[in-house]
């Protein structure tokens, strides 16, 4: 099957635009004029979904997120190239080969680790040169792959990230330093606890430290660019915008409650 062949349901199209439109609206309510980037989570959700809103929203969603290694493949193989895939859940080293070949993955927000860098940096870079041989002058060109450094602000020890400090300005600097990686900038899963109690007047104190890493990477690494911050989910957004963040990554209050994952379909 392929995205020309996929139903999309009229009614259910139009849930999604609605409550999309309504998620915007509240991000440019305490943006204040700035451009923060939506994410809109589509985990254990079918592709129909994805397409209804790329087709359907004005103007169209083309940024999603994915947890799971497998699912964003199937789903980038059946979708337009247009979609910018972003992978937010936790990353395994099992998982870069397969990763970094898909042509139109944007992101990778949840690297952790030097070996991860390292793998994805390596295969993104076999992708770009085979791809260059074979493909057609009509077809754009992959890019470098734009990497969020994931840091434990909360220590929870059930959380993925790196430590804040050392640990966080060592692994931002191989990412700098990776020819086919771009350091977009850091992200963080707070706790939920915070994120519960976080309002728009209430500072989360893992959105405060995240700031605080990425001020501190940009002085360690001598950078002349600001790194942006991933923070904030369907709890906390607003929150999360009002303290800098410049991409929020949005899922139950787009797409609904999910089901459990033996039940997800990749289309329906």
């Amino acid at each position: 099957m392929s995205h020309m062949e996929m139903k999309i349901d009229s009614q259910r199209a139009a849930a999604l635009v609605s409550q999309i439109k309504t998620v915007r609206e509240r991000i440019a309510a305490v943006a204040n004029g700035r451009d923060v980037r939506l994410v809109a989570v589509s985990k254990l959700k079918p592709a129909n979904d994805i397409l209804a809103l790329m087709q359907q929203a004005s103007p169209p969603q083309l940024h999603f997120g994915e947890n799971y290694a497998q699912e964003l493949s199937q789903k980038a193989e059946l979708l337009p190239r247009s979609v910018h895939w972003h992978f937010i859940g936790g990353l395994q080293s099992g998982h870069c080969k397969n990763l970094a070949k898909i042509p139109n993955l944007w992101c990778v927000s949840s690297v952790d680790t030097e070996k991860k860098a390292q793998l994805l940096d390596k295969h993104r870079g076999e992708f770009l040169a085979s791809f260059s041989s074979i493909s057609e002058p009509s077809t754009p060109p992959p890019s470098k792959l734009n990497i969020h450094v994931q840091v434990n602000t909360s220590g929870e020890a059930s959380k993925s990230g790196c430590a804040p400090g050392p640990d966080t300005v060592a692994l931002a600097r191989i990412v700098e330093s990776s020819p086919n990686l771009h350091l977009l900038g850091l992200m963080t899963i707070g706790a939920i606890a915070r994120s519960v109690a976080t309002t728009p007047e209430n500072e989360n104190e893992d959105f405060v430290a995240l700031r605080e890493q990425r001020d501190l990477v940009q002085k360690e690494l001598g950078l002349d660019r600001e790194l942006e911050l991933s923070m904030g989910m369907s709890e906390d957004f607003e929150g999360a915008i009002v303290m800098g963040s410049g991409e929020v990554r949005v899922g139950s209050t787009i797409f609904g409650v999910r089901g459990p994952k033996s039940e997800a379909k990749i289309t329906v």
